[in-house]
């Protein structure tokens, strides 16, 4: 993690602010804490994220138009080989005559 210099931060993060908001942000610190706006307090490190998230929104969006999905076909019922069977009948061709068919059926 790179080293934070405080007076740089707060330059990037009033630059940011004023661009998004039109207005100069009010910054208090109080020890390593610094709260802007009189809302929630936060850390350096936060307060540079925050900066590079102003500075990113208010970059103008590029619109890509999505692809238009392709008609998909409704998908075929497979029908089973079995020739309509029960599965006591099908299990009845599969022993053969003689065998045992399985419990419960």
């Amino acid at each position: 993690m790179s080293k934070l210099i405080k007076e740089e931060v707060i330059a990037q993060f009033t630059a940011a602010y004023l661009a998004q908001h039109g207005k100069k942000p009010t910054i208090e610190q109080k020890g390593s804490w610094f709260k802007v706006d009189d809302g929630k307090s936060v850390r350096l490190g936060d307060l540079a994220q925050m900066a590079t998230e102003l500075a990113s929104a208010q970059a103008p969006e590029v619109v890509v138009a999505a692809p238009k999905p392709k008609a998909t076909k409704p998908a075929k019922v497979k029908s089973s080989n079995n020739g309509g069977l029960t599965p006591a009948q099908l299990w009845a061709q599969k022993v053969g005559t003689g065998g045992k068919l399985p419990r419960g059926l």
